[in-house]
């Protein structure tokens, strides 16, 4: 089954149909690359995988720790290199200022971060710096 299709809009756009669900996702690429910028670049939507699928996995470790993840947040940076120009860097800083549990439950939550499948497929010379404050 198809998990989505995307058609492009021109002018640098492109929008990305979900299968299941019908939901749309819009692309435009960077003002530095020649596109308008006014939404994720394909790039942008890497590096905000990669931080939802680290949460996606600290959830439902969190679901059978019986531990309340709810407003976990992540600030997403992206450093992108050139010639060939491609993602050099995904640094991703996840805050909880009043997450209760176990030194032992945080140390699992960072492990299933750690090897959520996005971490995983990326290629190797992407770096990920993962930064954990709670």
């Amino acid at each position: 089954m198809t998990t989505a299709t995307t058609i492009y809009q021109g002018a640098l756009r492109t929008e990305a149909t979900h299968t299941r669900s019908g939901q749309k996702i819009i692309t435009d690429a960077p003002i530095d690359n020649n596109g308008k910028g006014e939404a994720f670049s394909p790039t942008d939507m890497v590096s905000a995988a990669l931080s939802s699928c680290m949460m996606t996995l600290m959830g439902m470790l969190a679901v059978r720790e019986e531990i309340d993840l709810t407003g976990l947040k992540a600030d997403v940076v992206k450093i992108m290199a050139s010639n060939p120009r491609k993602i050099a860097e995904i640094q991703v800083t996840f805050t909880h200022p009043n997450l209760v549990a176990t030194d032992v439950q945080k140390e699992k939550l960072r492990r299933a971060a750690l090897t959520c499948p996005v971490a995983l497929s990326l290629a190797e010379s992407v770096k990920q710096t993962i930064n954990f404050n709670f």
